[in-house]
């Protein structure tokens, strides 16, 4: 991957890149794995781009399909585990207490209303969030609702 590609093509929406990896896993070295793949993923579909949506969507696209395909792949090879792991300690992202729970609470919805909370937390409009989901604007709508009363039982339970 070029240096240029990554500053121009990437690095503007490594926040999002950032989130829907933290979303999908449980310690640094998972998240990690799962930006660094995103990001070859990215830059190697990146010629099958048909500009018949915003960059920044088909970024979010291929992000979330690589962290759903990633899950499913270790969901498969820890199927015998009960735990989850504990964050490192050395990236930031794992140490804000609140965030972390926010991260968890996220983490016990389904993955396609995991999906559409973190594209409303981006401030992406009903429109665009269905276009990516594959369904209607009223509809995400309705699911934002029931996902905001979600998580807020499952943050006022702290995560039990």
């Amino acid at each position: 991957m070029s240096n240029d590609f990554y500053i121009t093509s990437i690095l503007p929406h490594s926040g999002i890149i950032i989130k829907i990896c933290r979303a999908y896993t449980d310690s640094e070295e998972d998240f990690e794995d799962f930006y660094q793949e995103a990001c070859l993923q990215i830059w190697k579909s990146r010629s099958s781009f048909q500009e018949k949506s915003k960059w920044s969507t088909w970024v979010y696209r291929i992000t979330l399909n690589v962290c759903l395909t990633l899950t499913k792949k270790n969901k498969r090879k820890h199927l015998n585990s009960d735990h989850f792991l504990e964050p490192s300690e050395g990236n930031k992202a794992f140490e804000n207490e609140h965030l972390n729970l926010l991260y968890d609470a996220i983490k016990r919805l389904s993955e396609v209303d995991r999906a559409i909370i973190l594209l409303h937390l981006e401030e992406n409009p009903y429109k665009e969030i269905a276009a990516i989901i594959g369904t209607r604007a009223n509809n995400i709508a309705v699911r934002i609702n029931r996902i905001k009363k979600q998580l807020k039982v499952l943050l006022d339970g702290k995560i039990n």
